[in-house]
């Protein structure tokens, strides 16, 4: 039972660092990379459908980006949601057949604004894995009137240590985001 609680909570911390790594992956970084497109969802006949779905997505130099889409009448809103992309700051142009997206020059104070942007999203990861703990160790107390008390002390301590690992690899991987985001 123990066994099982700790197995679950140590599952949901690894699918919440991954998740925060592919939040960290969407802010760019300088390079038009198409990560940063992972999440855009386009207004496609009605229904918001990924990105990834609808277009091909090529990286020809290093601060450009070509949006190539299998159905040329979704060019229009396929532009429209990339310019509708918060904190991007592009402005794609519609040649008809592709959406060509150029990134600007980062500034240094751009740089700072993206830096504090990951930060936020490393704290909500943060919270999450922390809300995991929570209620792995409600579920542990719940187990209380099953298993010994000294059961019980082992396990928390196991999922303090569980806990402790995940924020730190949430850590890690926010320390090399930033490096990324402040090199020139």
């Amino acid at each position: 039972m123990i066994a099982d609680v700790l197995a679950d909570a140590q599952a949901r911390m690894d699918r919440a660092v991954e998740a925060a790594k592919d939040d960290f992956a969407t802010v760019r970084t300088g390079r038009a990379n198409p990560q940063m497109f992972q999440k855009v969802l386009v207004d496609y006949y009605g229904s918001p459908t990924p990105l990834s779905q609808l277009a091909s997505l090529a990286n020809p130099e290093a601060r450009s980006l070509i949006v190539t889409p299998y159905d040329k009448s979704a060019l229009k809103a396929i532009e429209q949601a990339i310019r509708d992309i918060p904190n991007l700051g592009v402005n794609p142009t519609n040649d008809g057949n592709i959406v060509r997206v150029t990134m600007p020059e980062l500034t240094q104070d751009r740089r700072k604004e993206y830096v504090k942007i990951v930060r936020t999203k490393g704290e909500d990861a943060k919270v999450h894995v922390r809300g995991i703990r929570r209620k792995s160790k409600d579920d542990l107390d719940a187990l209380k009137s099953d298993i010994g008390e000294d059961e019980l002390v082992r396990a928390e301590k196991e999922l303090d240590a569980l806990t402790k690992a995940h924020v730190d690899a949430i850590d890690d991987a926010l320390k090399r985001k930033e490096t990324e985001l402040l090199e020139v």
